[in-house]
């Protein structure tokens, strides 16, 4: 399982800890609500963090592959047009 995975699952575990927590306080409807939407807020944040910090590494890594992937192509390329070259001379 991937750590991402884990990471949202922890997430999720935490906020539903804090959303029942929450509801289940001695306060007035209306500060339990405005406690629940500051809640929500934060956990969003941390969440949208996370998520861009997913989408930075995933977006190293296929650079990183895209990098080795096209330095291969020219060299293959390189190698078929010498290939040619020396076919033709040989002509």
């Amino acid at each position: 399982m991937s750590s991402s995975k884990v990471l949202l699952g922890v997430l999720a575990g935490i906020a539903a800890g804090a959303l029942v927590g929450t509801l289940l306080a001695p306060d007035k409807g209306s500060e339990t609500r405005k406690k629940i939407l500051d809640k929500g807020e934060d956990y969003l944040s941390e969440i949208k963090d996370q998520f861009d910090d997913l989408l930075a590494s995933l977006k190293s890594k296929f650079e990183e592959k895209s990098d080795e992937v096209v330095s291969k192509g020219k060299s293959k390329y390189n190698e078929a047009k010498n290939e040619f070259k020396n076919s033709m001379a040989e002509l």
